[in-house]
């Protein structure tokens, strides 16, 4: 039986900057990625059906593309997107260390108040139309998510702790 990846961090900023965080490109370009990568392009055209393309510089110097695919867009509520990785042009590719990693992945990241004046991020994935091999690895990759995720959510902490003040 798949379960989804889900995972959740409370910050201390209003939900209003923790949403521009996610839907301003030149803000995303300042901490996105997990912990040690670093964006090299950051291109968004915020709108059901439209997207958000992005580059990334790993630490070892390797570059990594991914684009997003907007499907429900709730302001500063919630966001819901066809996450894939892809290349520099902007076409779905495979993940570029795991080939049975699944082609798409439907994202659903949401925006709550928390007391103190806090805000509240989740982010949920689950496989699209992925195979039984594709849904198997994807099972089994939860605590790399966990891991990527976690650095992320540093990197968004930090530069929160620098947008704030």
């Amino acid at each position: 039986m798949s379960k989804d990846f889900t995972m959740s961090r409370v910050f201390d900023v209003p939900r209003e900057l923790l949403w521009q965080c996610f839907t301003d490109p030149e803000r995303m370009k300042q901490w996105w990625g997990p912990k040690g990568f670093t964006v090299l392009s950051s291109k968004m055209d915020l709108r059901v059906g439209g997207t958000y393309h992005y580059g990334m510089r790993a630490p070892n110097g390797a570059a990594m593309w991914g684009l997003f695919t907007y499907r429900e867009i709730v302001p500063r509520q919630k966001l819901v997107f066809v996450n894939s990785f892809s290349d520099e042009k902007g076409g779905v590719t495979r993940h570029p260390g795991h080939e049975k990693w699944p082609l798409n992945m439907l994202s659903t990241f949401t925006f709550e108040d928390a007391p103190g004046g806090k805000a509240k991020f989740t982010v949920r994935w689950q496989t699209l139309d992925a195979t039984a091999e594709e849904q198997q690895t994807f099972d089994t990759m939860h605590d790399s998510m966990t891991q990527g995720w976690g650095g992320t959510m540093e990197q968004l902490e930090a530069y929160l702790s620098q947008a704030k003040g």
